[in-house]
């Protein structure tokens, strides 16, 4: 990565009324923005992606479920508190972000939900540890919201519980949506079944430090969130074989890519091997894929993390070029809106890629 980039590279201009407010009526009526292997853009429809793979092809999804986070309460001494749990630690503790007027201390006691009592055990870092009168999914589940990103302006309601998780979902644990993954529904997943595309699943707990903004000016000073990984042999397995044929690792959204290149930053990229752990991979141009041939995505927030990390994969005056475009032509951003599909100018087989000096994967190393 070039010491000279700063978060200014990473601006654009986004009138409000383009960022998605609702989902679209069906899972896969929004448009395609296609920026194709050279740079050129292409106006479509997200169902034309099924034509715009070729057989062999592997979709590597992220099967993170989305938990129900968010909890409203009180303190003792009546201050309200908004708790969004970030990381189930153990089947009755949790760390999570904790809102009140006076940051709380160890053994204060919040009533959630008006129904149960946490004890605050102390902090790591921004985050409390919170020890629940029982199992933490379960009373998530039972009382608490789906946890929206902050640029939707609307209380969680009964359609954001089904629209703002994926189909494919089973492993619960994320605080923000792989929202690459909105966009497929039942039926599109059995057209490219039907055509010939291998499918692949890791699973990336997606955090709320997601929507956190690079607070510093240089990309080389900032420090990235940790999220937890799992890429299973059976994932790795599934690239090789894509590989063997002549086909193509393209990831649905910006969090299966991270997974996928934690596991080949481990130095297990040929062939790629199974792995797991916390990662704080920080993807900037300068990086050299070494999984990835393409990705389908979302538009991303100007200055964040993924929209350094997809000017990576497509070249920064692409990416300027095509955001430019979707901004003309009206497209609808960030979760609820409309997709991407990313072909790479330079596929890892056609190159020696090594991670930039700016990669910090944190791993526990291979996992059966």
């Amino acid at each position: 990565m070039s010491p000279t980039l700063t978060v200014a590279d990473f601006d654009y201009a986004l009138p409000p009324e383009l960022i998605a407010q609702h989902p679209s009526p069906e899972r896969g009526g929004s448009r395609l923005l296609h920026l194709d292997a050279q740079g050129r853009l292409h106006d479509r429809v997200f169902a034309d992606l099924a034509t715009m793979l070729r057989p062999h092809d592997l979709l590597v999804f992220n099967d993170t479920r989305v938990i129900k986070a968010r909890l409203t309460g009180h303190k003792a001494s009546g201050g309200k508190v908004e708790v969004l749990v970030e990381r189930i630690l153990e089947a009755d503790r949790a760390l999570a972000h904790v809102r009140a007027s006076k940051s709380p201390g160890p053994g204060t006691v919040l009533r959630l939900a008006d129904r149960f009592d946490v004890t605050v055990l102390g902090r790591e870092g921004a985050l409390f540890d919170l020890r629940f009168p029982g199992d933490v999914l379960d009373l998530l589940q039972a009382h608490g919201a789906t946890p929206l990103p902050p640029y939707i302006t609307h209380a969680a309601a009964t359609e954001d519980d089904e629209r703002y998780q994926t189909v494919y979902a089973r492993t619960p644990g994320a605080v923000a949506a792989p929202t690459a993954g909105l966009h497929f529904d039942t039926a599109m997943m059995q057209r490219l079944e039907d055509a010939g595309v291998a499918r692949a699943f890791v699973t990336l707990h997606v955090g709320a430090g997601t929507f956190k903004p690079v607070q510093v000016e240089r990309l080389s000073d900032h420090v990235m969130h940790a999220e937890w990984y799992t890429v299973p042999q059976a994932t790795a397995d599934a690239v090789a074989r894509a590989r063997a044929a002549g086909g193509r690792v393209i990831a649905v959204g910006t969090t299966s890519a991270r997974a996928l290149e934690s596991a080949a930053a481990q130095g297990q990229a040929q062939p790629l091997r199974a792995a797991q752990g916390d990662t704080q991979l920080f993807i900037t141009p300068g990086y050299r894929f070494q999984v990835l041939d393409g990705l389908v995505t979302n538009f991303h927030l100007p200055q964040s993390t993924l929209l350094m990390m997809i000017s990576a994969l497509a070249g920064m005056e692409p990416i300027r070029r095509a955001y430019a475009h979707a901004v003309a032509e009206r497209y609808r951003f960030f979760s609820y809106g409309d997709a991407m599909f990313i072909e790479s100018p330079l596929a890892p087989s056609q190159s020696t890629p090594a991670p930039s000096a700016h990669s910090h994967p944190a791993a526990s190393g291979p996992a059966a």
